[in-house]
């Protein structure tokens, strides 16, 4: 079987893309490992949050149960309200508010704060900013 010259161009580029797309995964991986093992080692109460494209969640966990205390997504239709875009930083922000006072309400005040493989900028620091001056401490 003879391969055309731009053939194995081709190839060799999407073999690249697929390294480069794996060594990505794996250092999102360890960059969750690493945070969530700093944040577990605290003992304190875990502030999870989960970004998607279209979507945020965050949720209150505790880890020596293995429980979750208390949610907050922007699916709830009260946060962005219904056929409206809910991956923006004001989502977010809406977001951080709700987990705060439903922490409030279950006798929650300080927690630690676990961006997972997420940097902390954009709707991930809007969602923190807002529990802070929710009142919670972290």
């Amino acid at each position: 079987m003879c391969l055309s010259y731009r053939k194995i161009q081709i190839f060799n580029v999407g073999r690249l893309a697929v390294k480069l797309h794996k060594r990505i995964r794996n250092r999102k991986n360890r960059r969750a490992f690493r945070v969530r093992n700093r944040v577990r080692r605290t003992g304190r109460l875990r502030l999870s949050v989960f970004r998607s494209n279209r979507h945020m969640y965050a949720q209150i966990i505790d880890d020596e149960v293995g429980k979750t205390l208390v949610s907050a997504s922007t699916m709830e239709g009260a946060v962005a309200g219904p056929g409206k875009y809910a991956g923006n930083v004001d989502a977010a922000a809406k977001i951080g508010q709700l987990i705060a006072s439903r922490a409030k309400e279950k006798g929650i005040e300080e927690v630690a704060f676990d961006r997972g493989k997420f940097m902390y900028h954009g709707r991930v620091k809007a969602l923190a900013e807002a529990a802070r001056e929710g009142g919670l401490k972290f």
